[in-house]
């Protein structure tokens, strides 16, 4: 005995069509809201544009893929900067990533700021980019991105003391890196 197949419902396809829609117009919604602020992270996270640009096109997938899942839409901003960390995390573990070397010449020009600082904000973040890669993602999400320190830890997965010390260490490192012509005490 052959199955006999029924056409599909008229109305359930126009419901799902319906919340598509509705979910797209949300999504959207959502994206010209925060992607600005998100690349700005992605950005600190990598310290390079282009790599910036990758990591929030795959990690907003992610994010759309798994838009319905969220519940608590109060709670998008921290649940993407989540998406944004892991999978800066998940990239440098790729076999790929790890045979490309840096080198000294840069083969794109200088950056452009927003604003006129006298080169002081270029050159800290010269210095923060020498960071590990933890130690760099504990300073800019404190710092840059603002957060507590338990929202720090809880974002990276580790304890409130770990975000403590990372941080300690990390300041340390950049006092010590620090040229004599930015140091405010000098001035």
């Amino acid at each position: 005995m052959q199955a006999t197949q029924h056409p599909p419902d008229e109305g359930v396809m126009s419901s799902r069509r319906r919340h598509d829609r509705s979910r797209d117009a949300e999504f959207t919604d959502y994206l010209q809201a925060r992607q600005p602020a998100l690349l700005r992270t992605a950005y600190l996270l990598t310290g390079d544009r282009h790599e910036a640009e990758d990591l929030l096109q795959t990690s907003l997938a992610k994010l759309y893929l798994s838009w319905d899942k969220v519940r608590d839409r109060c709670a998008l901003a921290g649940y993407a900067r989540r998406i944004l960390v892991n999978e800066h995390h998940s990239l440098w573990r790729r076999a790929w990533k790890r045979r490309e070397r840096a080198t000294d010449e840069v083969p794109e020009g200088q950056p452009v700021l927003d604003s006129y600082d006298e080169g002081e904000h270029d050159a800290l973040w010269q210095l923060v980019q020498t960071l590990p890669r933890r130690a760099r993602a504990v300073v800019v999400l404190r710092y840059y991105e603002q957060l507590t320190e338990a929202e720090t830890a809880d974002l990276l997965g580790v304890s409130v003391g770990t975000v403590k010390s990372q941080t300690s260490r990390a300041l340390a490192a950049l006092r010590s890196r620090v040229p004599a012509e930015l140091r405010e005490e000098e001035r």
